[in-house]
């Protein structure tokens, strides 16, 4: 068994690791920290875990080595703590943005302030298993995509790998999504009488996930032009990423299931999803609640050579924790699905 711990357990996106590790048949969870909730049962923040672990959270010194730490601290916090907690343990995934752009200079441009430790960034793995699954099975550190822009990523890697995007043609991404992504701290805009019933543009230019994407799209240093924007939409759970991109040449409906096909056809929590009717026909993030799935699909625009692909997830899952357990998975030779193996409820 691996004995893993988790920093920063409190949150929603360290509770789902919490909860995905207590039933993992390889895991041993020893300590779970929180400086605001030290010294109470993990059941009393994550009421979904009674009667499945008596752990209390603890600060966080007083964290105990261990095989494998997950931190899942706020945006910014880990980035001046990680040469502290790497000392716990030979592997560290942190599912924070500290860490997930290797290029120092992208920091103050997106995230407005510098990186405090930038000769760390080549250090860690970004952790999009699909994209980098053998560097992740030789990485001590890794650092776990954000949840839009693994969306965004995942929708459009495949065709983007096959160099058939116009990148003079900006490609254009609508990212919908949930409350919980503001995390658990309350705040007016997830204040029920606010986000209530809301359809809210939040981030129209800017938003810091394009320099992931940005990065994670470019081959052979042919960059490309991201024009990202998000909304609040009223939903707990759930991101639906829409982009349009336009195509170097024409493509069938066929060329473009090969494509698709031919970047996926193996990998255990995508799926390929375009039917001919019915309500489900495309994407939909309200039956991945729970589920470490992405589901794609994608619709030729028949008056022009725009395709729009759409992709859905659930954010807390595979756009956080849910992947940072599969990448654990892969770096640890363990079976990619192993605590992952949850297939969403319908009805929702």
């Amino acid at each position: 068994m691996t004995g893993v711990s988790v920093v920063g357990g409190s949150g929603y996106a360290g509770g789902e690791l919490v909860r995905l590790l207590l039933g993992h048949p390889g895991v041993t969870v020893q300590q779970v920290t929180s400086e605001r909730s030290a010294g109470k049962f993990v059941r009393a923040v994550h009421p979904n875990l009674r009667k499945r672990t008596e752990l209390k959270f603890t600060n966080i010194e007083k964290l105990a080595p261990c095989d494998v730490l997950f931190v899942a601290l706020p945006h910014g916090v880990a980035m001046g703590k990680m040469s502290e907690l790497r000392r716990h343990a030979n592997i560290v995934i942190d599912l924070s943005a500290d860490f997930r752009l290797r290029d120092p200079a992208a920091y103050p441009l997106w995230y407005g302030h510098e990186h405090a430790t930038p000769d760390e960034l080549s250090r860690f793995v970004y952790g999009i298993p699909e994209l980098h699954r053998a560097e992740l099975a030789e990485a001590d550190l890794i650092s776990s995509a954000g949840c839009m822009a693994t969306t965004s990523i995942l929708g459009l890697y495949p065709l983007y790998r096959a160099g058939v995007v116009d990148t003079r043609q900006p490609v254009v991404i609508e990212a919908k999504t949930g409350s919980s992504g503001s995390g658990g701290a309350p705040g007016l805009g997830s204040h029920h009488p606010e986000r209530s019933g809301a359809m809210r543009s939040f981030k129209p230019t800017g938003h810091r996930h394009s320099a992931e994407i940005i990065q994670e799209l470019t081959f052979n240093g042919d960059r490309p032009e991201i024009a990202f924007s998000a909304t609040s939409i009223e939903a707990v759970r759930g991101i639906l990423a829409t982009s349009h991109v336009f195509l170097r040449d024409p493509l069938s409906d066929k060329e473009l299931w090969a494509i698709y096909r031919a970047a996926y056809k193996d990998e255990p929590f995508m799926r390929l999803v375009k039917e001919s009717s019915g309500v489900y026909r495309y994407p939909e993030p309200k039956i991945l609640s729970g589920s470490n799935y992405c589901d794609v699909g994608f619709e030729r625009d028949p008056h022009s050579n725009r395709v729009v692909v759409m992709a859905a997830l659930d954010n807390l899952m595979k756009g956080a924790a849910g992947q940072a357990v599969q990448a654990f998975n892969i770096r640890c030779g363990l079976p990619e699905t192993a605590g992952l193996e949850f297939a969403g409820l319908h009805p929702v």
